[in-house]
């Protein structure tokens, strides 16, 4: 089976880099909630400066998905339809196939805005996770609430990364980008 090359770049920004950053989050987080169990100054540099390095890497993988997202497969996705297509016809204008079925157009009006939009949470949320480390990584190994604030932000991210994924998945299944 030949792919187009919108669905490899389809496939990059979801199964590539939007399924790293989900597989990866369970290692980010339990890196965080390692900076409390430092049991020496040395150590807890060490998982600072590597927990920081991860979760700046988990960063620039989520600021890359959301990018190639909305700028080059989201374009793909709103091509605009000609005038009276209908049917098959439209299987090339993903976003007009949705909204042309009744059983589908929510589809479209629930799970592409939460991509367009909620999606972008991800990588801001997971820089400033990555900014309280980098920064105030000190302090997070021995202020156990500060961690938990960082946790949720992190759990934040996942969360809203995770119904994205599920979405777009969802979304390309029923009308694929071709």
């Amino acid at each position: 089976m030949n792919l187009t090359s919108r669905e490899i770049w389809t496939a990059i920004h979801g199964m590539v880099l939007g399924a790293g950053f989900l597989i990866l989050f369970s290692g980010g987080f339990v890196s965080i909630c390692g900076l409390g169990c430092a049991s020496t100054p040395d150590l807890a540099r060490r998982r600072i400066r590597w927990t920081a390095l991860c979760l700046w890497g988990m960063a620039a993988l989520a600021w890359l998905t959301v990018l190639l997202g909305t700028y080059v497969v989201y374009p793909w996705y709103r091509a605009k339809a000609p005038t009276g297509a209908s049917g098959a016809a439209l299987m090339g204008y993903p976003k007009y196939f949705l909204l042309s079925n009744p059983q589908t157009e929510d589809w479209h009006e629930l799970g592409m805005e939460w991509k367009e939009h909620i999606a972008w949470l991800v990588p801001i949320l997971t820089s400033a996770v990555a900014c309280l480390v980098s920064c105030h990584g000190q302090q997070l190994t021995r202020d156990a609430r500060l961690r938990r604030v960082t946790l949720a932000l992190f759990s934040i991210a996942f969360f809203c990364a995770s119904i994205a994924g599920l979405f777009g998945a969802l979304i390309n299944k029923a009308a694929p980008t071709r």
